[in-house]
């Protein structure tokens, strides 16, 4: 067992942070734990600020990852709202931003990433808005509330997933929406021309306007009001608020500064962590949306920004700093909940990487399983408003063999009849 003096520091109070912490306790570790937060609350998760959190359904509370008594009786210190500002791998010490030094044993950096802003004129303007924090949605359910009372419009720069359930929230709340995407489709690179249709679709049946093939160049205000934006296209489009749902990034500063390895940003960014998420550093570990880990399964560096990744990252890390023997090979997956819609994905395909899209089930409907498939074997699939299915999608990836296309997309088939 680890010495029970030593110390070990998370910095970043997010999911994996905070189930790190949790993990550490769990497996027995008897030494100082140290969460590093640089927000005042306590951890919580992201999911609910853009979906049930977002839309009133849920309450402030039900955010938390752990009631707030939990850390002093699992004598976890925590430090709120104090940012780390510096870190320095020799003498295994990380500065605060008040700055109190504070030594570590082994490290984990959980920091997250944070949104990618709009670089056009006029995002200095009242009205402009990012999703990330709690902080965030808070303000910005207010807002949705009173555009829905006043029939406001609301101009969402960025089709992704972000973007997509925020639209939701606001056509719940009765605001006009209009969203704004360079790609022909929604979700255009994570699922494709096949499927994202199936999103202007949905979005189209519930009022929301799509001009697609555009970028945002210009918020326009007045009395430094936002009044419209304009995209490259020379079209004008009326807004009240805009949000800039386009995209995240890692949080790689401090380990920058550091000297750790970090993934170029062109490769999609991120500390570099092989398959124990261990960074270049044998004392320092990285888990979360900000890690671009060596997955075993798949093959390639991989860094997934979604609330699975962290909740089973920031444990797998924590085992990885007791010493344990770890290989974290998680499937990728996330979820997404717009008006009737429920959706769960797992895997990984990129475009390029795939060259069949199968499905089976009611597209129509809106009830059915897709499938990506490279040479028969199962990249990815997608199960829309169908369930219990994730686990077999999960296990046709991991085995890699190749299956009959007509087979899986056979509804009468059990997924689990095609694992023999």
């Amino acid at each position: 067992m680890v010495d029970a003096h030593q110390t070990f520091v998370i910095v970043g109070g997010g999911l994996a942070g905070a189930k790190a912490a949790e993990t550490l306790r769990a497996e027995g570790f008897t030494g100082r734990v140290i969460l590093i937060c640089d927000e005042r609350d306590h951890p919580y998760e992201r999911p609910p600020l853009s979906k049930g959190y977002l839309l009133g359904k849920d309450e402030r509370d039900s955010v938390f990852v752990h009631e707030p008594a939990f850390y002093a009786q699992a004598r976890i210190e925590l430090h709120l709202g104090q940012p780390a500002v510096h870190l320095d791998p020799a003498g295994r010490t990380v500065r605060l931003g008040d700055g109190t030094l504070i030594a570590y044993d082994k490290l984990l950096l959980a920091t997250g990433a944070e949104p990618r802003r709009l670089d056009v004129p006029g995002t200095g303007l009242a009205g402009v808005h990012h999703l990330r924090r709690l902080a965030h949605a808070e303000r910005l359910r207010g807002v949705l509330a009173s555009l829905g009372r006043d029939n406001g419009h609301l101009v969402i720069a960025g089709a992704g997933w972000i973007g997509l359930e925020v639209a939701a929230a606001a056509r719940t709340y009765g605001a006009e929406v209009t969203i704004i995407e360079p790609e022909p489709t929604p979700l255009h690179g994570i699922l494709g021309p096949e499927l994202g249709a199936l999103f202007t679709d949905l979005h189209g049946e519930h009022g929301v306007r799509f001009h697609f093939g555009a970028r945002l160049t210009e918020i326009v205000g007045q009395d430094g009001m936002v009044v419209s934006v304009r995209t490259d296209d020379g079209e004008e489009h009326p807004a009240h608020d805009v949000l800039a749902a386009i995209g995240a990034a890692p949080r790689t500063a401090l380990a920058e500064q550091a000297g750790l390895a970090v993934v170029d940003r062109a490769d999609g960014g991120g500390i570099a962590v092989d398959a124990a998420l261990r960074t270049s550093d044998p004392y320092i570990y990285a888990a979360g949306d900000v890690a671009a880990a060596d997955h075993p399964l798949l093959d390639t560096r991989l860094r997934v920004e979604h609330w699975a990744n962290a909740l089973n990252g920031g444990p797998a890390a924590a085992r990885a700093m007791l010493g344990q023997d770890i290989s974290y090979d998680r499937v990728p997956y996330f979820f997404s909940d717009q008006y009737d819609l429920g959706m769960e994905y797992s895997g990984y395909a990129p475009p390029g990487s795939y060259d069949q899209v199968v499905c089976r089930g009611d597209v129509g409907k809106r009830e059915f399983t897709a499938f990506w498939l490279h040479q028969g074997r199962v990249l990815a699939g997608m199960n829309v408003n169908v369930w219990d299915v994730a686990g077999p999608i999960q296990q046709l990836i991991r085995s890699g063999a190749p299956l009959d296309p007509d087979k899986l997309a056979d509804p009468t088939i059990p997924l689990t009849a095609l694992l023999t």
